[in-house]
């Protein structure tokens, strides 16, 4: 099991809240899209091996690109990687890109099986906070003409903890979704990250901060309405039918190889992970032995350390026979002494040698998960 991403850095405008490489420029489209096709023959031998379960178009916003580029690409792909009959192939979109003559041709005439929607909110108060280009009835006509384009694999991303997202519009939100009747829907609690628009216009007070209480009533709502509805929370901040989980993340979350193609990709081949250059003209002028920004080999800790980190998240958890199996008895036992404190107070469920985060949990994950690192 193994996984192509294609970072699509394109941007008609930043998202306060962004803090992906991203540009607004499309002076080097034309040659972004022949580096990414360098790349993909360059990267050759990065997995092994080479059998390929999924491909990402992400962003940035890779509806951008037209039906024609996104086929060119994904033309060498085919050419350079054995890539599975049936591979989950997602385009990242915004509403304000895929109208219906795209969505058609889309699904027409290109191999893309699986579409994620920025989506946000359906409410035109919380997209002007976040900077959004799009407004309510974009967000809405962009889910009704995929589904009229004949796409049945669908999520949207919708944001929580927006500080003008009241319960009630929250739950309005999650309805919607459900009204839908899609498959897929992640849901993330809005956060600052440092020296993004977002941050600077709260420590400016142009904006209002976020309410931590807030976001987890929002989340404790969400949890509700979905289990109401038999949609599996399989990770964190992911919810679906069973059968639609989203194949690519499960690549990131079950510690599958991937490699990242575009400027400041992720790659990682279970020894090391590496990063890409985070800048769009030194990506399309070098020569994709010269793209790599970073690599990094990882230790026994750091593998165990992200082995705890992800897995906790999911609905799979984290089991100590694999622990045993991959690190060995130290960290094992580790494990099963550090992760005590959190089966006492409940935030930790056990079965076995399954070890699982409850609802109340969920809340303190990589908190949790920091305190069964080891090496720190």
């Amino acid at each position: 099991m193994a996984g192509i991403y294609i970072h699509i850095p394109f941007c008609k405008q930043k998202c306060h809240y962004c803090n992906f490489y991203t540009t607004g420029s499309l002076k080097y489209r034309k040659d972004f899209v022949r580096a990414i096709k360098l790349e993909v023959r360059s990267r050759k031998n990065y997995l092994k091996p080479n059998k390929i379960t999924t491909v990402y178009f992400g962003g940035g916003t890779p509806s951008m690109l037209s039906v024609n580029e996104l086929n060119d690409i994904m033309g060498v792909i085919y050419e350079v990687y054995d890539v599975v009959p049936g591979s989950e192939i997602t385009l990242e979109s915004n509403p304000d890109d895929i109208n219906y003559e795209y969505l058609n041709d889309l699904k027409k005439n290109s191999p893309i099986n699986r579409l994620s929607i920025g989506i946000q909110s359906f409410f035109d108060d919380d997209l002007e906070y976040l900077h959004r280009v799009h407004d309510s009835m974009g967000a809405k006509k962009s889910i009704e003409n995929s589904l009229k384009a004949g796409f049945e694999n669908i999520t949207i991303d919708l944001i929580y903890g927006i500080p003008t997202l009241t319960n009630d519009k929250w739950v309005k939100n999650i309805n919607l979704f459900f009204d839908y009747n899609l498959p897929h829907l992640s849901s993330y609690s809005l956060t600052v990250e440092k020296k993004t628009a977002l941050d600077v216009l709260i420590r400016n007070q142009k904006l209002a901060n976020i309410d931590e209480k807030q976001s987890i009533e929002h989340f404790n709502t969400l949890i509700e309405l979905t289990e109401n509805r038999s949609y599996v929370n399989y990770e964190i901040s992911n919810f679906a039918k069973r059968g639609y989980y989203s194949k690519h993340n499960s690549i990131y979350w079950l510690g599958g190889h991937y490699i990242g193609l575009g400027p400041s990709a992720h790659s990682y081949n279970g020894v090391s992970r590496q990063w890409n250059v985070m800048n769009m003209k030194k990506y399309c002028e070098n020569d994709p032995a010269h793209i790599i920004a970073e690599k990094e080999v990882l230790s026994k800790n750091q593998m165990y350390n992200e082995y705890v980190l992800t897995s906790l998240r999911t609905s799979w958890g984290s089991d100590t026979e694999h622990i045993l199996n991959m690190f060995g008895a130290d960290y094992s036992n580790h494990f099963i002494r550090t992760i005590l404190p959190f089966i006492e107070n409940g935030k930790i469920a056990q079965k076995g040698s399954v070890y699982k985060l409850t609802t109340s949990g969920k809340l303190f994950a990589d908190g949790i998960a920091s305190s069964l690192f080891f090496g720190f």
